[in-house]
């Protein structure tokens, strides 16, 4: 053959239809991988990813004083997040709650100046999310405060037949840390919320004490032999 005397060979029919159902399945399978990579990203950190940094926890508009709250006034986690152990979210306090109080209290507080000025603006405060699971997954906070508050036995495993009494001593030192085995602690719903957020109440600015991994769950509800079966959680 002459250099450059040469024809191009057109592809046949059968050769189209083969590379655009090639194209296509690549481009599903391309989707597909990437779906899979979010949900297993998400499902194992557990929160999302403009808050990467969980050890810092997000910036808020208004430095809200937990330790203050709490360790100065002694309100508990119920004082403001009202739902919490009647419905499947915690809830927010809303700003004329808050403002309940602080229309007379922090007339010296750039913070409290911040809260009056979006009360007087009708304008909802754009809190940062700290604890966050993904979309396919639901948690029912009342079940949880439900099932761990209460009288309880703390124990090294817990006893299917009595499962409503007790609590593992792993859970019990999270709230009471010097707890031993055997001993009966009174847990109120308010201390529930330690297992999984840790003490708020002592903290300067809220931060995840960990990332919420799924393997969390699982772990706990077989300690606790509640369900593990997927549509517990994934429905």
């Amino acid at each position: 053959m002459i250099p450059g005397d040469f024809k191009v060979k057109k592809p046949t029919k059968k050769q189209l239809i083969l590379l655009a159902v090639s194209g296509i399945v690549g481009l599903f399978g391309t989707a597909a991988a990437i779906t899979v990579g979010v949900f297993a990203f998400t499902a194992w950190w557990g929160l999302p990813l403009d808050i990467y940094g969980f050890n810092e926890g997000p910036e808020q508009p208004i430095a809200f004083p937990h330790t203050k709250h709490v360790q100065e006034l002694g309100l508990d986690c119920t004082f403001c997040h009202r739902t919490v152990a009647k419905e499947a979210s915690a809830s927010i306090p809303s700003v004329e709650f808050c403002v309940s109080c602080h229309k007379i209290i922090g007339d010296n507080s750039e913070e409290i100046a911040k809260l009056r000025s979006y009360s007087s603006n009708e304008k909802p405060i754009d809190w940062q999310r700290v604890h966050r699971l993904p979309d396919h997954v639901h948690f029912v906070h009342e079940a949880h405060i439900r099932f761990f508050s209460g009288t309880k036995n703390v124990v090294s495993k817990i006893d299917r037949d009595k499962v409503s009494s007790q609590i593992t001593l792993e859970d019990a030192r999270k709230i009471y840390p010097n707890t031993k085995v055997g001993e009966i602690i009174d847990v109120k719903e308010s201390q529930v919320c330690m297992t999984c957020h840790g003490d708020v109440g002592s903290m300067a600015k809220v931060k995840q004490i960990r990332p919420l991994k799924m393997a969390d769950c699982v772990n706990c509800h077989r300690d606790n032999s509640a369900p593990t079966d997927c549509i517990t959680c994934h429905y």
